[in-house]
């Protein structure tokens, strides 16, 4: 029997006389986490020692705290509106980030908010490297006894929706059972800021063995800040755009690069001759790439996408309203058959158009105007839109393979790695000391998946070059003491430089590919490197378009595309004023002429004869008139910055 609770203390006093001894709780990634709930547990049991309390999570998302200086300045006001004052933070994230969490308390989890917990040892040692489909069964083993989940309440109905989180609850819960344990204490948190999804997201109040609807007012949803777009992120989504196939499955991760890709889709779709200007001016010849050319050309998209991604994201918002995003499927495989062989009648036609959806999902994160959109769909748009559990997205064998097949038919992943290897491996989520970034998450689920599909790709998309300490390094690498994707499974790699297509190649071949793709100033190290381990013949030498690769010239070509707003800062819009996107220009530009103490010395000394022009941005960062020296050369600094941005 379902019990029913209106506070918080009341749901922590039933979870801890249900489940006397340790509690083993699992909790969903990003905004299913019920904060509030977690937060009351934490103060309950940090002051019990003798409950112990292990929590399995990941994503655990914290707002920016702001800092000192500049930064300072523009964050903490920011955030206080754009995730609200009484936002609640996690507590044992803020303990986590102190290493000081209670001994009677672990917390482990398996993806982490990038970087946020680089400098954490208690997260570091904790870190738990799964592919997110093998989290359940991880789960299982540590034989969980509680989940708690945010959910949303069915409009005018009784049943309650995973929503945001359909990836790995009823996965979990499944394999906790198979081990012939007791099903897991299950404990849903109602919000009402959460949207309602349907379908497979949806369950019976009665699925869940405790529902808490605390009172009010309810915290804004955790939104990810839109980020500006750079020349180099707009490179690399437009050499990506141009490998989908129309008709094929889109799968993307989150971040400015998938932002970049979703405006290169919508122009190719929209505006397909402006399109074709601005390959022809980042590449000539890109149109007769042979990766290009197999993945069918650069037409607008006659039939359309079908979406299929762990994550549904703000860029999938702006496909499915441009129609980018359309072509339906059905879990009917006699049907998706029929259609696969131009068998399917009128009728058929009919059906899937009425009960086929266009886009699947494990979990969404995004900003607030994307959950504006989720709660404002109309009926028919939201039933095209399906939140499932992470073993029918992100893999085939889960029952269904062949319907996954006939769905997923010209599959293109796009994934994010912050290095290449020039022999095709890629590290993606952690540092070559064993510190993790992020994790795994499910791009080896991806990648392997493209090699298991008929005409799938997996495509790895990365910045050719990181500033580190005020110096320039390569992220094309002969090697790394770390890789999430190991080199036999390579496949198709991006950057702002290009396309290499490196699958089914040998070593040498796959050298040259990414040397091709290499910023001008490493190339001749990562050839000479390869020639000394016997990879590269002693006689060769680079194609004269090589010498091209370089910020100024990747800039010059895309210059009249980015003043004529061809490609905007904010290709999905913006969380920032417009006073906020010209400072954060202004910080950015400090913050890459400041990297090094004689960078930063001169800087200073330019920007005590910088006059205020921008009286506007003085007063949003409260330095119209500065109190202290630090102050003084602070409105200093940003008057610079505005000017040289403007």
């Amino acid at each position: 029997m379902t019990q029913h609770l209106t506070t918080l203390d009341e749901a922590v006093d039933l979870i801890l006389s249900r489940t006397p001894g340790p509690l083993r709780m699992g909790a969903p990634l990003g905004i299913g986490k019920p904060h509030r709930l977690l937060n009351a547990l934490y103060a309950r049991i940090a002051r019990d020692p003798a409950r112990p309390w292990s929590l399995y999570t990941a994503l655990s998302l914290d707002p920016p705290a702001g800092g000192k200086g500049l930064e300072g300045h523009f964050v903490a006001p920011f955030a206080a509106r754009h995730f609200g004052g009484d936002f609640p933070r996690l507590d044992y994230v803020q303990a986590m980030k102190r290493d000081a969490l209670p001994p009677n308390i672990e917390v482990e989890e398996f993806y982490m908010q990038g970087g946020a917990l680089l400098r954490s040892s208690t997260a570091q040692r904790h870190y738990a490297s799964l592919n997110y489909t093998h989290v359940a069964r991880a789960l299982a083993d540590r034989a969980l006894n509680v989940i708690v989940q945010k959910v949303a309440r069915e409009p005018g109905g009784t049943r309650l929706s995973m929503s945001c989180n359909n990836d790995l609850t009823q996965d979990t819960v499944d394999a906790v059972m198979a081990r012939g344990l007791p099903r897991p204490l299950l404990v849903a948190e109602i919000d009402p800021q959460l949207p309602w999804i349907g379908g497979t997201a949806a369950v019976d109040e009665d699925y869940f063995d405790i529902v808490v609807t605390p009172p009010g007012p309810y915290p804004m949803l955790f939104g990810l800040p839109r980020q500006p777009v750079s020349d180099v992120d707009y490179a690399i989504g437009l050499y990506a755009s141009t490998l989908v196939r129309d008709g094929g499955t889109l799968q993307i991760g989150i971040g400015a690069l998938a932002d970049a890709l979703s405006h290169a889709l919508v122009l190719r779709h929209t505006d397909n001759a402006t399109y074709r200007r601005v390959l022809a001016a980042l590449d000539p010849e890109l149109e007769r790439h042979p990766a290009v050319l197999a993945s069918g050309g650069l037409d607008p998209f006659a039939i359309g996408l079908y979406g299929c991604s762990e994550m549904v994201n703000e860029g999938f918002k702006r496909l499915v309203e441009t129609g980018v995003i359309r072509r339906k499927v059905a879990d009917d495989e006699a049907l998706m058959q029929r259609i696969a062989d131009g068998s399917a009648n009128l009728g058929d036609h009919a059906r899937l158009e009425r009960d086929g959806e266009y886009l699947h999902g494990a979990f969404y994160l995004g900003s607030p105007a994307f959950y504006d959109w989720l709660r404002e769909l109309p009926d028919d748009q939201r039933r095209a839109i399906g939140m499932r559990r992470i073993s029918m997205i992100n893999e085939l064998q889960h029952g269904q393979e062949t319907l996954a097949r006939l769905q997923r038919r010209d599959a293109r992943f796009f994934n994010s790695c912050m290095m290449a290897t020039v022999l095709g491996a890629a590290v993606s989520d952690g540092l070559d000391d064993g510190r993790v970034v992020s994790g795994v998450g499910g791009q080896y689920n991806f990648v392997d998946m493209s090699n298991a599909l008929d005409g799938a790709r997996s495509v790895l998309m990365f910045r050719a070059v990181r500033e580190d300490a005020g110096s320039a390094g390569s992220n094309v690498r002969w090697n790394y003491g770390h890789t999430t994707i190991p080199r036999h499974l390579r496949d198709l790699y991006v950057n702002e430089y290009g396309i290499a297509d490196l699958r089914g190649k040998n070593d040498e071949d796959c050298i040259v590919a990414m040397g091709g793709i290499t910023d001008t100033r490493f190339q001749r190290g990562l050839m000479e490197q390869a020639q000394r381990a016997g990879k590269l013949r002693t006689g060769f030498h680079p194609a004269a378009h090589w010498i091209d690769n370089t910020p100024v010239h990747l800039s010059a070509r895309l210059r009249a595309f980015r003043h004529d707003g061809t490609l905007p800062d904010y290709p999905l819009g913006s969380d920032f004023t417009g006073v906020e996107q010209r400072i954060v220009k202004a910080l950015s530009w400090l913050k890459a002429n400041t990297s090094t103490p004689w960078k930063k010395a001169g800087i200073v000394l330019r920007a005590m004869a910088a006059r205020t022009e921008d009286e506007e941005a003085m007063v949003r960062m409260g330095l119209v008139a500065p109190g202290s020296l630090g102050e003084r050369i602070e409105a200093k600094l940003l008057a610079l910055g505005l000017r040289e941005t403007r």
